[in-house]
């Protein structure tokens, strides 16, 4: 029997009482979901799926990222709602190919784990798993274990075997319909042009899930925790000396409340360690050469720490020696050298409540 995944979370649970009760069948699992985005949660979630059919004993087969022809199926339906025309076409979308893959391995069955997702309709399920197993001469099963406590059944097995639980479908219309619901930001869509790991980034995520997996192969323990923080995502930032922008980077948590300001900059301090304040909108700005003392680093230019520049955290304590407060959520800007003149500075930055994921080793 294949057996469609879409993510552990249901799966795990799907799978264990696919085996009662098919205990002649031999279960093959196939993550076939090009519906994810972005990429980093397709890879999160299938390293989740990894662990649970390894735990199960469960053959796994990855299917072709295709989200440049998932899009393209469901062109014209980015504003269904959850459950709406969007999802069907999702649903046979994945099925074809499952039913497909089925086929050429000559199995008679197929089946999918999203018919124990409490977000998915059943009744949409079945209707497409039956016409693709029409389709193909192959047969689809539907066996409804959210009902007689299933449901509980399931969220108990996945906090038991630390799952990773996914707060979205998976689909990139589906997520920003739910944040903007939510007025939240859609932060799982961000990622800097520097590729530093933001907090409560998917990369982020994927790291600690990855780290899980080495510790189990040492036969180590863990726990993995949940922390409230204010997290931050800066939007856009520039900063404009006369008629050309220079090159420039902000330090996490820096914002300004309209986003804008246009002013000058005395610079204080030691020769070559100059700190620059902006004259309103309390902006501070500091040289490369200021930042790499702070830091212990040695670049070069600013474009260069723009692109790789050392860890959030380490970033975020460069902040704590520059302004002594944890509340202090101005501005701070580096860049290459004292530089005088008139200045327009944009930086939209986000600052808003969060929770994150601690992995700790014991």
């Amino acid at each position: 029997m294949v057996v469609h995944i879409c993510c552990a979370v249901d799966s795990h649970y799907f799978l264990q009482k696919l085996q009662t009760d098919y205990p002649s069948e031999k279960l093959i699992g196939f993550f076939y979901d090009p519906n994810i985005h972005p990429y980093s949660e397709y890879q999160l979630r299938l390293l989740d799926v990894k662990r649970s059919c390894k735990m199960l004993g469960i053959e796994l087969i990855e299917g072709e990222y295709d989200t440049v022809g998932w899009l393209e199926a469901v062109r014209g339906y980015e504003n269904e709602p959850e459950k709406g025309a969007r999802c069907s076409i999702c649903f046979d979308n994945r099925f074809e190919t499952t039913a497909k893959m089925a086929s050429e391995l000559r199995e008679k069955i197929f089946t999918s784990t999203l018919l124990t997702s409490p977000k998915k309709s059943l009744t949409q399920l079945k209707a497409s798993g039956d016409y693709l197993a029409g389709k193909f001469g192959i047969e689809f099963i539907a066996p409804d274990y959210r009902t007689k406590q299933g449901t509980q059944e399931q969220n108990i097995l996945a906090k038991r075997d630390r799952l990773f639980r996914q707060d979205y479908c998976g689909c990139l219309f589906g997520l920003t319909k739910q944040r903007e619901y939510q007025d939240k930001l859609a932060d799982e869509l961000f990622s800097p042009i520097s590729n530093q790991t933001q907090p409560e980034s998917i990369q982020e995520k994927l790291d600690i899930y990855e780290l899980r997996w080495e510790i189990e192969d040492e036969d180590a323990d863990y726990s993995i925790r949940k922390e409230k923080f204010l997290n931050w995502r800066l939007l856009r930032g520039w900063v404009q000396n006369g008629k050309s922008v220079i090159s420039s980077h902000f330090l996490p948590y820096s914002i300004l409340k309209k986003n804008y300001s246009r002013g000058k900059i005395t610079w204080e301090g030691e020769s070559g360690y100059e700190i620059g304040y902006f004259d309103r909108d309390e902006i501070i700005f500091i040289t490369l050469k200021h930042y790499n003392r702070l830091a212990g680093t040695h670049y070069s230019s600013t474009v260069e720490l723009l692109y790789t520049p050392p860890t959030f955290d380490t970033e975020v304590e460069i902040r704590n020696k520059m302004v002594k407060s944890p509340y202090n959520l101005c501005a701070i800007i580096v860049i290459d050298d004292i530089t005088n003149g008139k200045f327009e500075i944009a930086c939209e930055g986000k600052v808003y409540e969060d929770v994150r994921e601690i992995l700790t080793k014991t």
